[in-house]
């Protein structure tokens, strides 16, 4: 049963309230949605779903050995097969990147209904997981204007990030980064540095450009009316929050106009899963995967692969199995994945993706480098950067590319924005600048990079803002022109991981160090398998302590070669360290070839 865009549109107005990421707007406007009504949670498995989002779609991920995995057709009839037993319209839409089956459930949907619906999948002895299909949003921007000595974010010695020094050593040369977002409007000042992304957005309702998914990501605007996204929620001119985000990381630079990126030698790759009310999960997900260089169904191979990610987007919730699976895939491939904390002044645990394994969460800092009044805090930020905080002065805004049509694209500008949105682009530029520096580091080694060199905060935070904020010219020397430092130790013995049977360990002795184990404690792995989404590994310490490195997921690619990142400061160093490793589904094999620790 299809929709009507004109149903949909409410239908997501809905969800969009739930989802919301805008509370560093004016505080008639946070107070506003803290206020609107929403339907109660969806009772889906391990309550993945975000609070108060009635669901349309699910996504739903099959174990490994199950046909559906791999079938659509399976898929489908299993869909249907779901909607004989409940009542309920179930139809499958579309195979994820990462294998996850998009099911969608009809205009009429309720909550009564989804539970039905969630309660079969979860049943079925062949599903991993279902999760809500949830709604993304930008997070919150307050628009001003121009010029490279307005950039205080760049350079001021006080709580500037110390870009300048950094460009000496490199400018990101040779990098692309993806930013996943609303797209891009043309502006002469990022013209060069844009290469071929691509538009996610399945859903009309939310592209607002009369097309579903194709190879253009331009920009159409996201504006809306007042209560068109959520009851309560005012109207909104189109924010061009995607162009903003790129311009920070690589507007031109030397071309006597505008302002400067932070990598402005990298190459920008618009990927758009944004539109009106935001963004749904599955297109993000697909996005991730694609712009990773992964594979996604009915999509074009990415020719533009980006070494990273910037995802300046959220919504409430915890972090799906969905989402993290595309993330660790990203990863794996070897992709820095940097992420807005968000701005709603709470823990970033209930922001989603910022809570997810594998990421950089970005919280944001203000003119005097203290933690922005909006910014989200707590132990999962990784670090902090230049957001911007408007409220006494346009000024101390973050300034970028921007366009002046307050419906759709008109006149190129620049304006001040402030939010996490503002701060996280800073990050995903420094890890461009890094990579280009030294293309052998690995997504771990950048994020322990950046946390590693980073300079106390010059001003406040309360609830934790990360290692602090991060210093690009330091940052980019210490790896330049070669691999982490610190002591390594390794085992080289291969030992084979039986199909769907009991864990196997590898030990390695870790002796001389003095004290416990550093907070970023380097883990690399090689893993050759058929199936890596069979896979369940786990770092063990001497004294029995485990950390999960990676959970099993829908992930159908081949071999787990990368390096996690784990603190493991409460450890002590000496002693016999172990890896575990386990297939935890059948048809597959594999061998755990050799790994090691980097203190």
């Amino acid at each position: 049963m299809r929709t009507s865009p004109e149903l949909r549109r409410k239908l997501i107005s809905v969800a969009v309230v739930s989802a919301a990421l805008l509370t560093a707007a004016p505080a008639s406007v946070a107070v506003a949605q803290e206020s609107a009504p929403g339907p109660a949670a969806v009772p889906t498995a391990q309550t993945e779903a975000a609070p108060g989002a009635t669901a349309e779609r699910l996504i739903v991920g099959y174990k490994s050995g199950a046909t559906e995995a791999k079938s659509n057709k399976a898929a489908e009839a299993d869909a249907e097969a779901k909607a004989e037993k409940t009542g309920e319209d179930v139809d499958f839409q579309r195979r994820l990147g990462t294998g996850a089956a998009l099911v969608d459930l009809g205009a009429d949907t309720t909550r009564a209904s989804v539970a039905d619906v969630v309660a079969q999948y979860q049943a079925d002895p062949q599903v991993a997981y279902v999760v809500p299909d949830r709604l993304n949003k930008p997070t919150a921007v307050t628009p001003n204007d121009t010029d490279y000595s307005k950039q205080w974010d760049l350079f001021e010695s006080t709580a500037g990030m110390n870009v300048p020094a950094a460009w000496d050593t490199t400018t990101g040369s040779g990098v692309t980064v993806a930013v996943i977002d609303t797209g891009y409007v043309t502006h002469s000042d990022l013209a060069a540095n844009i290469v071929g992304g691509y538009d996610f957005i399945s859903d009309t309702a939310v592209s607002v450009d009369g097309n579903g998914r194709d190879s253009n990501p331009a920009d159409p605007g996201d504006w809306y009316n007042a209560n068109e996204c959520g009851t309560g929620i005012p109207a909104s001119t189109s924010s061009w929050h995607g162009t903003h985000v790129a311009g920070t990381i690589a507007a031109a630079t030397h071309n006597g106009k505008g302002i400067a990126g932070i990598a402005y030698g990298a190459k920008i790759s618009p990927v758009r899963v944004l539109g009106k009310c935001g963004g749904y999960d599955s297109d993000i997900i697909d996005a991730i995967t694609w712009a990773s260089g992964g594979t996604v169904s009915g999509v074009p191979a990415n020719t533009n692969v980006a070494k990273v990610i910037n995802m300046s987007l959220g919504g409430g919730g915890a972090c799906s199995t969905a989402t993290q699976s595309a993330i660790t895939g990203a990863v794996n491939r070897g992709t820095s994945v940097v992420v807005a904390a968000g701005n709603e002044n709470q823990n970033v645990s209930n922001s989603s993706p910022a809570n997810c394994n594998n990421v950089i969460s970005v919280a944001a800092t203000n003119r005097a480098g203290s933690r922005a009044s909006y910014s989200n805090f707590g132990s999962l930020v990784d670090i902090s950067a230049p957001g911007g905080e408007t409220r006494t002065s346009s000024a101390n805004g973050i300034l970028s590319t921007l366009n002046s049509g307050t419906k759709t694209p008109s006149s190129e500008n620049y304006a001040a924005y402030q939010g996490t949105s503002m701060a996280t682009p800073h990050v995903a530029g420094l890890a461009a600048l890094l990579k280009s520096a030294n293309s052998a580091l690995t997504p771990a080694q950048i994020e322990s990079a950046i946390k590693a060199n980073a300079r106390a905060l010059p001003g406040t935070c309360s609830g934790g803002c990360g290692a602090g904020l991060a210093d690009a010219a330091k940052t980019v020397q210490a790896v330049k022109g070669g691999t982490s430092t610190g002591t390594t130790f390794s085992s080289t013995t291969a030992v084979a991981v039986p199909d769907n049977g009991a864990a196997i360990e590898s030990p390695i002795s870790v002796t001389g160090r003095s004290g416990n184990a550093p907070s970023a404690l380097q883990v690399g792995v090689d893993i050759t398998h058929t199936y890596r989404g069979d896979l369940v590994i786990d770092l063990v310490a001497p004294d029995g302590s485990t950390y999960r490195l990676k959970s099993a997921a829908s992930d159908s690619a081949d071999d787990v070669r990368t390096t996690y990142t784990v603190n493991a400061s409460s450890e002590t160093a000496n002693g016999t360290w172990k890896l575990r490793v386990q297939d935890t589904s059948a048809q597959d094999t594999g061998t755990l070839n050799n790994w090691k620790l980097t203190f």
